[in-house]
C-alpha cells in the first residue's frame, strides 16, 4: 500500500460462500481477496456466515478504512430478546413457504393489492412468507422472536455491535417494505406473523454509515446482492444487466417504482436512492450444463455444436423450465422441446435450441422490465454462462440490442466495497470507479434483429400453447 492509498473492503455473503474484495477507494482496483465456503443447505445457522467471514478476512483487513456487506436477499434471520438466534435462517431458495405465499396473496386482496403496497407479489423466496410459515409451523419459536433481519443486516450488526440497520435496497425484498414510500408496512408484517410485529432494522440512506467495528473501521449501510452488482457495474440509463448464473436475473435502474401484479417483475429499490425493477428465472446456466450432460459432451463441445446449427435451430423451440419458475404463473412448469422432426433431431439443433430457449427466457424478463421506466439501449452480460462462446454469439441476436461483457469479477463484493468508499468519502455520489469491459460483442445487424424477433415470437407462442401464457 502506498502512503496515500486508502483501502476499503466489500463482502459478498452469498448462498454458497463469503467473498471479500479489498479495493483502492479512489480507483476500485482490487488489491487482495479472500473466500470461504458456506454449508450447502436452504437453512443455515447465521453463525456459519460469521465463521466464513472471519476465515475469509483472516489477515486481509490490515489497513482497511471502511467495509460494506452485501448479502443474499430475502433470507429470514430471527433473534430473541437476548439477541440470540431463535432458529436457523431460512434462505431465499427454501420453498417450504410456498403455500404461505399463496395464502397471503389471497388474504390481502390479490396480486394487484400486494404490488401496489410493496412492489412485489409474494412467492416462497420472500421473507414475509417465511415468517408466516414460522408462525404456523413453529409457533413456540415464533413467540420468542424479538427481531427479524436479513443476512446482510445480521452481519452488519455483528460487525458494529450497535443498533441493527439495513438499506432500502435489501429491505425492498422482504414483502413488508414499500420502496415507493420508503417505509415499512408493519401492518403486513403483523398480518403475516400472527398479529405481532417484531422489531425491524432502521433503514439507512445509501451513503450512510451503520457504525464502526471495535477497532474503528467504518461499516457502511450494506445492501442486497443484486443492488451491489448494479453499483459495481455503474448501471445507468439505458443499461440492463442480464446475469447468467445458477439462476438468471434481468435488472436495470429506474427513477420510478415498479408494481407488477403478474409477479414477473419485482419492484426493488437500488443502492443509490433509485429503483431496481428485476425479473428472475431459475433456469439459466444449469440449462446449458444439463443439456451438455445429456448429449454426453463437455461445454466446449456443446458450444461448437450450438454454433454449427443455423439460427432457429431447424425449427426446434425449447422452453427451459427444468426447475419450474419462481413466478406465480409457472411454479410447477417443466421443460419442453417442440417442433421435433426426423430431419431436425440433430445434436447441433438441440444445442442451438437450448441456448436460444434459455436466452428467450431472459428476453421475456427484458421485455418485462422495459415496462417500468427502462429504455434498453445495451445489455451487460455477466455470470458464468456469459463466458460461453455460443451464448456470446447468440445473445445479441435474441436480445436485438448491443451486448457488452464486463470483466469477470466478484461484482457483488466490489459493489459493497464501492458503497463503503462512498460512506467513507461522505460525498453526494459514489466514487467514479472505472468499469472495465472485457468484450463488446458484434452489434446485431438488421437481419439479426429480424431473426431474433422470429425466434422470440416462436418462444412466446410455445409458452402460450404449453402454459397458457
Amino acid at each position: 500500500m502506498t502512503n496515500n492509498e486508502v483501502l476499503v473492503a466489500g463482502v459478498d455473503s452469498s448462498t454458497q460462500s463469503t467473498k471479500v474484495m479489498v479495493c483502492d477507494a479512489r480507483t476500485g482496483a482490487v488489491v487482495r481477496s479472500g473466500r470461504a465456503e458456506h454449508p450447502d443447505a436452504t437453512e443455515v445457522d447465521p453463525a456459519e456466515w460469521w465463521s466464513a467471514f472471519t476465515s475469509a478476512t483472516d489477515g486481509l483487513l490490515d489497513g482497511v478504512s471502511a467495509i460494506g456487506v452485501a448479502g443474499q436477499q430475502h433470507g429470514m434471520v430471527t433473534v430473541d430478546d437476548r439477541d440470540a438466534i431463535v432458529r436457523p435462517a431460512l434462505l431465499w431458495n427454501d420453498t417450504r413457504s410456498a403455500a404461505a405465499a399463496a395464502d397471503l396473496v389471497a388474504e390481502l386482496g390479490g396480486p394487484q393489492a400486494w404490488a401496489e403496497a410493496v412492489g412485489l407479489v409474494p412467492v416462497a423466496s420472500f421473507t414475509v412468507t417465511k415468517l408466516r410459515w414460522l408462525a404456523e409451523h413453529e409457533p413456540e419459536a415464533a413467540d420468542r422472536v424479538a427481531r427479524v433481519m436479513l443476512p446482510h443486516d445480521w452481519l452488519t450488526w455483528r460487525l458494529t455491535g450497535g443498533e441493527p440497520s439495513t438499506d432500502r435496497g435489501d429491505a425492498s425484498g422482504t414483502g413488508y417494505f414499500s420502496p415507493a414510500d420508503d417505509t415499512y408496512r408493519k401492518d403486513l408484517l403483523a398480518h403475516a406473523f400472527g398479529g405481532r410485529s417484531p422489531e425491524l432494522p432502521r433503514v439507512l440512506d445509501p451513503a450512510a454509515a451503520a457504525g464502526h467495528t471495535p477497532d474503528g473501521m467504518l461499516v457502511s449501510a450494506g445492501t442486497g446482492d443484486n443492488m451491489a452488482a448494479a453499483l459495481a457495474l455503474g448501471v445507468g440509463a439505458g443499461d440492463v444487466v442480464v446475469s447468467l448464473g445458477t439462476s438468471g436475473t434481468v435488472f436495470g435502474v429506474s427513477e420510478t417504482p415498479a408494481a407488477d401484479p403478474s409477479g414477473a417483475v419485482a419492484g426493488f429499490a437500488d443502492a443509490t436512492g433509485r429503483f431496481l425493477p428485476l425479473a428472475c428465472t431459475l433456469n439459466a446456466a444449469r440449462v446449458l450444463t444439463s443439456t451438455a450432460a445429456l448429449l454426453g459432451v463437455d461445454l466446449a463441445e456443446f458450444d461448437r455444436l450450438a454454433l454449427s446449427a443455423a439460427p432457429g435451430a431447424g425449427g426446434l423451440t425449447f422452453l427451459p423450465y427444468l426447475d419450474g419458475e419462481r413466478t406465480p404463473n409457472l411454479p410447477e412448469a417443466a421443460g419442453s422441446l417442440l417442433g421435433l422432426r426426423r430431419d431436425s433431431m440433430t445434436p447441433e439443433n438441440v444445442a442451438r435450441a437450448v441456448v436460444e430457449g434459455m436466452l428467450c427466457g431472459l428476453a421475456v424478463g427484458l421485455d418485462a422490465v422495459r415496462g417500468y421506466g427502462i429504455t434498453v439501449r445495451r445489455v451487460l452480460l455477466i455470470g458464468g454462462a456469459a463466458q460461453s462462446a455460443s451464448v456470446r454469439a447468440i445473445a445479441p441476436v435474441v436480445f436485438g440490442v448491443p451486448v457488452v461483457v464486463p470483466q469477470q469479477g466478484e461484482h457483488v463484493a466490489i459493489g459493497a466495497a464501492r458503497q463503503a468508499a462512498w460512506a467513507l468519502a461522505g460525498t453526494s455520489e459514489p466514487p467514479n470507479w472505472d468499469t472495465d469491459v472485457a468484450a463488446r460483442l458484434p452489434e446485431p445487424s438488421a437481419g439479426d434483429v429480424d431473426q431474433g424477433e422470429h425466434i422470440r415470437q416462436r418462444h412466446i407462442e410455445a409458452r402460450r400453447q404449453v402454459h397458457g401464457l
